[in-house]
């Protein structure tokens, strides 16, 4: 019986605990939020766990065998700590934080003491990222255009550049950690992003609503990414396509259609891959064997990497190197 601890108590949280609520040979065990009473309130859901308002209170408490860490970027570093001190596999969503500094202590960390890690970047699971990867072998990719268009989120720290990190860090990751795991690894980044309509519909907007942002790979591919939250709540367009010397390949938030020489299929996911994600790292809990998991915390930090160098880009107005 895998024993697992919740760090976190908004939508994140609810996704895996549902998930982990429905396995056999898995209990949660203790969930920890802001404080006790939020805490407590959510355990309720579950049958096992108990409601904590201090993450080393929790640990202490509970002899856990992993932690799912669901909590906004800027909250990131004392938890990741604590728990490789402690040798307690982690599961993190994305983004690592709002920059690379504490991301970079963590994987320090990690270099001395070995320990369990998957992030959430739960896209690398679908079956039609799969299918995209194996039609990606088979030809020529020249460039990718994508897209993150929607509306911001209503917490209040998503809304400023200090808690979230921007929607090209927060959200947008996403887009830039498909196309390093279909296309390759980035060397360059150059962004413009610019504020055209959140600061005059709310208070203490400092993040960019706009962005664009062009990514040059080391293969010699060019991808460009667009990202707003100025859309209307309800109104969203989320993809990429990638243009090839054999034909078009769209990926959107649930299929891969493919246009090959005038003819078009589509393939369409079936299984949920939150759930394959949650198997994986579970999987590795159990057994040692880490080799299903498709984003541990050493390469989700190169996506970090790429999506910090668009800010820092877009403050300069210069390119920036990956190194």
């Amino acid at each position: 019986m895998l024993k697992i601890g919740i760090i976190g108590t908004g939508w994140f949280s609810g996704v895996h605990a549902n998930i982990l609520n429905q396995m056999e040979d898995i209990q949660i065990k203790g969930i920890c939020g802001t404080s006790k009473d939020k805490a407590e309130k959510y355990a309720s859901n579950y049958p096992d766990a108990t409601g904590y308002g201090d993450v080393k209170e929790m640990l202490d408490s509970e002899d856990l065998n992993a932690v799912y860490i669901c909590i906004p970027p800027f909250a990131h570093g004392e938890i990741e700590l604590e728990l490789i001190k402690r040798g307690i596999p982690f599961l993190v969503e994305k983004p690592l934080s709002v920059d690379l500094d504490i991301p970079y202590e963590v994987i320090t960390k990690l270099k001395a003491q070995k320990v369990i890690t998957s992030v959430g970047y739960h896209f690398r699971y679908r079956e039609s990222v799969e299918s995209l990867r194996n039609e990606l072998d088979q030809s020529t990719l020249g460039m990718v255009t994508g897209e993150w268009m929607g509306s911001m989120p209503t917490v209040s720290w998503w809304r400023n550049q200090q808690t979230s990190g921007g929607q090209f860090i927060e959200q947008t990751t996403h887009l830039v950690d498909l196309l390093r795991y279909t296309v390759g690894e980035v060397e360059e980044v150059y962004a413009a992003y610019g504020s055209r309509s959140l600061s005059t519909q709310y208070d203490n907007v400092t993040v960019s609503d706009i962005g664009t942002v062009t990514l040059k790979f080391r293969n010699g591919e060019i991808a460009n990414l667009s990202n707003t939250c100025i859309l209307p709540e309800g109104d969203s367009s989320v993809g990429l396509d990638f243009y090839t010397n054999k034909g078009i390949f769209q990926l959107g938030f649930h299929s891969l259609d493919i246009s090959k020489e005038g003819k078009k299929s589509s393939i369409v996911d079936s299984t949920d891959p939150y759930l394959k994600e949650n198997q994986a790292f579970l999987h590795a809990v159990k057994t040692g064997d880490s080799s299903k998991i498709l984003s541990n915390y050493e390469d989700a930090y190169k996506t970090q990497e790429i999506t910090v160098a668009a800010l820092k880009s877009a403050e300069t107005g210069l390119p920036v190197k990956i190194s």
